[in-house]
């Protein structure tokens, strides 16, 4: 088994709108969000390499802190795309397994990465939607072809649609941790009243509230 993890990371100035903070404080939280997914992911020991694929230039350093893989993504037309360009470097590299995470899913632990691979099998997608089921958190796929994903349209829904077509296994991953992102305000506020990761949430406090 060979596992990766995709992060499709888009500009931070275009990022995060709807939270409806400076173009400062956007990208100070978009560099806390990631260097939290990529420092977990790094912490389970349980992926063999990390993969960003972005046109942000001011990460360098949290990539290569975390020996991660950069894909440049010049045009940032859709995670889709985002996606395709990591799976080339999969394919050449063999890599089995992949898993696609944006950087706003940060709440989760180390044994949620282990969960997700111990239920993977040979031809199969995991799917963990978002806690309001309108988006994809988390997208396990054995082999790293085995669907065509279709984020940007709305709903996880068109995941699981995708993934019939290609005649895989379908698993709906419920995990609370992992289902928790943050795309809006009330997102913000929802998160940080769970308190999950209580120094992490710290962190997020302080960005917002200075």
């Amino acid at each position: 088994m060979k596992t990766s993890v995709i992060i499709p990371v888009k500009t931070f100035q275009k990022s995060k709108t709807r939270l409806q903070l400076s173009k400062e404080k956007t990208s100070k939280l978009c560099r806390l969000l990631l260097e939290e997914v990529i420092r977990t992911i790094h912490e389970s020991k349980l992926i063999d390499k990390t993969i960003v694929v972005t046109n942000e230039e001011e990460i360098s350093d949290i990539i290569k802190k975390y020996d991660c893989e950069k894909i440049q993504d010049e045009y940032e037309t859709s995670v889709n795309d985002a996606v395709k360009l990591a799976e080339k470097y999969l394919i050449d590299n063999q890599f089995t397994h992949s898993i696609v995470l944006p950087l706003d899913v940060p709440f989760f632990y180390s044994e949620d990465l282990k969960e997700l691979l111990k239920v993977s099998s040979d031809k199969s997608v995991i799917i963990v939607p978002s806690r309001h089921f309108d988006g994809t958190n988390a997208l396990v796929r054995t082999p790293i072809n085995s669907m065509t994903p279709r984020y940007d349209e709305g709903s996880y829904s068109f995941q699981t649609e995708s993934a019939k077509n290609d005649d895989v296994k379908i698993t709906i991953g419920l995990m609370y941790r992992l289902m928790l992102d943050i795309d809006n305000t009330e997102d913000l506020e929802f998160v940080i009243k769970q308190n999950i990761k209580p120094e992490f949430c710290d962190k997020i406090k302080r960005i917002i509230e200075n």
